[in-house]
């Protein structure tokens, strides 16, 4: 705009146009225009006047615009793992910048709910960790302070120490299995859920006739990708825990089957009555549904494991109280790898030979390994 102002008069600079001349202008005679000093003097005027107004302009619209950051930048640098909970609550106007201040609070919500479930797990291991130790040690401070302790007296003592340190193995490979599974998936193998099963039902046929519960099965073929032993993992702790959590002459119902775009697993169990609201507390690490039910072989890891798993293979994890008492549990599985899985998982799977309906045998005798118990709660 200065430069307009100052070159727009230079066509009337001291200009003389012939009278007679064959130029094409109409204009004749001489013009008096704008002398040389007097376009410098305007020109000095006109910036010292734009220039001030041009800098403080730009300052407001810059401090305008640089404010969110400002606020962005001092509470980034204030928040730490001891105060997640301060956000940058921006407010208006709505812009780009505040819709990032929203995105960076969602952020620092997530960050801080992580932080406290970390904490909380840290503590509820601690103490599953603390109770074997302490009940071990005053086990063998009681039997080495009596005098008249004989051989059966140390042999019982060591058969206690050693219940102890099994509950305290368990517990310690629950926790690990735990963490492989938040850790997700690192192998994505094609897999029939129906042997899955079929495998980890050999070894829960004892243990439910030794408690007078019926377990039946319904299995038809249904193909998936995932981490087999994972999965394993996921099956074994649905069917223990519906074996724990259940009385005499109760049952338990285990099924799989392809439904539209998915792969179903569904393991229903009689068992006590459940609230609604408890629901989803039973999904956490270390969470019973009652004080009173402690008495159960367990640590309150199963359940975690099965919700571990499930987000690790995105899949869908559904449960419904029966009103009769007992869980229905629905694992909703997709059918087969995701697009950008299947390039990645080609080199994985050299050794494994599919089957003509897509289907992959672990073993050429169709036998599976069982999972160690150890890895089930």
């Amino acid at each position: 705009m200065v430069l307009a102002i100052v070159t727009i008069p230079l066509a009337g600079i001291q200009s003389t146009i012939p009278a007679h001349s064959p130029a094409p202008a109409a204009i004749t005679g001489t013009g008096d225009g704008i002398g040389p000093h007097q376009l410098l003097v305007g020109s000095a005027v006109a910036l010292v006047v734009l220039i001030p107004i041009a800098v403080g302009g730009g300052w407001f619209v810059a401090g305008r615009f640089l404010r969110p950051l400002r606020a962005i930048t001092a509470t980034a640098k204030a928040i730490s793992a001891g105060n997640l909970d301060q956000r940058l609550d921006l407010g208006e106007p709505v812009d780009e910048l505040t819709e990032l201040g929203h995105i960076l609070d969602d952020l620092f919500a997530r960050l801080e709910a992580s932080f406290n479930a970390q904490r909380h797990f840290v503590a509820n291991a601690s103490h599953e960790l603390r109770t074997p130790l302490a009940g071990l040690r005053t086990l063998l401070e009681v039997t080495l302070a009596d005098p008249d302790a004989d051989t059966g007296t140390l042999r019982s003592a060591c058969e206690e120490a050693l219940t102890l340190g099994e509950h305290q193995e368990r517990l310690v490979q629950a926790l690990l299995a735990l963490a492989t599974s938040e850790r997700g998936v690192t192998r994505w193998d094609t897999l029939d859920l129906a042997q899955v099963v079929t495998g980890v039902l050999v070894s829960r046929r004892d243990p439910a006739t030794q408690k007078g519960i019926n377990l039946a099965e319904h299995l038809t073929p249904a193909v998936t990708a995932g981490d087999p032993r994972l999965i394993e993992s996921l099956v074994a702790n649905l069917i223990d825990n519906a074996i724990r959590h259940n009385h005499p002459d109760g049952h338990i119902h285990v099924t799989t089957q392809t439904s539209g775009a998915h792969v179903v697993l569904t393991v229903t169990n009689s068992g006590p009555v459940v609230p609604e609201d408890q629901l989803q507390r039973l999904f956490q690490p270390f969470q019973r549904l009652s004080p009173g039910r402690n008495n159960h072989a367990g640590h309150g890891l199963g359940l975690a494991i099965v919700n571990a798993v499930t987000q690790a293979h995105h899949a869908t994890l559904t449960t419904t109280a029966r009103s009769q008492g007992g869980l229905t549990v629905t694992v909703r599985f997709a059918p087969r790898l995701p697009p950008y899985r299947r390039d990645v998982t080609q080199g994985m799977r050299r050794s494994i030979a599919p089957h003509q309906n897509q289907q992959v045998k672990t073993h050429a005798d169709g036998h599976r390994p069982t999972p160690h118990q150890a890895q089930t709660e």
